[in-house]
């Protein structure tokens, strides 16, 4: 019998939990609270305007693509899933006296969740299971195969994880097919996705983009989730504090969506109407 305690409640308007107030008048907002031993994640679901892109942060410490997003919507649109959980980048809670760690990226698959807590500890597979149902929470909140994308949201350090993370002889090069690098601008802002039309037409509007490996290892990510189950995904990722940056790539990511696949476009139009 599993011993973990898993509550799923739905707090309407203004709450305790949300991070982000939102930032201008008539946005709405909702909250999914998802209590798994000691740790609280709130998935606070922010939209303003008519149905348009649906937008994912599940790092608590990457505000910058939040703040980006908020700005999009409130010119076209749309909505905003923010995964918070204490301002940290990841999970760390207590299961019968244990403490476990995990990145919030590492839980889409069994196999992915077990290497993910396996990195800063032993693991079990009653922990690995409640992983596994936050990642389904998530999902069922977000709801991709509806929308028919996954388009997260990222930051990273200066200097640190980037473009060149992925060329050849760097720690990424595996999960890499291929890589456009576009030299005048930061190598810490990029759009990586798993679908090679995406990759073509993020290509041509000169970003630094990389398009994933279709046999990349399963680390339990989002992008080998969305691969596995045919779902168009995009990452929009740029160093914190990089803004302008941030909002600039992803209206360039919106645009090559809507390109790639009008039918997408159409159903935003059609909810409109």
């Amino acid at each position: 019998m599993m011993k973990y305690i898993l509550s799923l409640m739905l707090c309407c308007c203004l709450n305790a939990f949300a991070q982000h107030p939102p930032v201008f008048e008539g946005m709405e907002m909702d909250t999914t609270l998802i209590v798994a031993g000691d740790l609280n994640v709130n998935l606070v679901r922010y939209k303003y305007g008519k149905p348009s892109i649906s937008f994912l942060a599940i790092h608590d410490d990457e505000d910058t693509g939040v703040k980006a997003a908020f700005e999009y919507i409130q010119f076209s649109g749309g909505s905003i899933i923010d995964c918070q959980y204490g301002g940290k980048r990841n999970y760390k809670f207590t299961y019968n006296g244990q403490q476990y760690q995990t990145d919030p990226n590492s839980i889409y698959s069994k196999e992915g969740a077990k290497i993910g807590i396996e990195k800063f500890g032993p693991s079990n597979n009653e922990v690995v299971h409640q992983m596994e149902n936050i990642a389904r929470i998530i999902l069922n909140q977000y709801n991709p195969k509806k929308l028919g994308y996954i388009f997260t949201l990222h930051n990273n350090a200066d200097g640190g994880f980037g473009i060149p993370s992925y060329l050849k002889g760097y720690e990424l090069e595996k999960v890499t097919d291929s890589v456009h690098i576009n030299f005048q601008m930061d190598p810490d802002d990029m759009v990586l996705v798993t679908e090679k039309k995406l990759y073509n037409a993020l290509k041509k509007a000169n970003v630094n983009v990389v398009l994933q490996h279709t046999e990349a290892d399963d680390d339990g990510s989002l992008s080998i989730y969305a691969k596995r189950n045919q779902i168009p995904y995009i990452n929009v990722e740029v160093q914190h504090g990089h803004q302008e940056e941030n909002l600039r790539l992803i209206e360039i990511a919106v645009k090559a969506l809507y390109e790639c696949y009008p039918n997408l476009k159409e159903k935003d139009k059609a909810a409109n109407e």
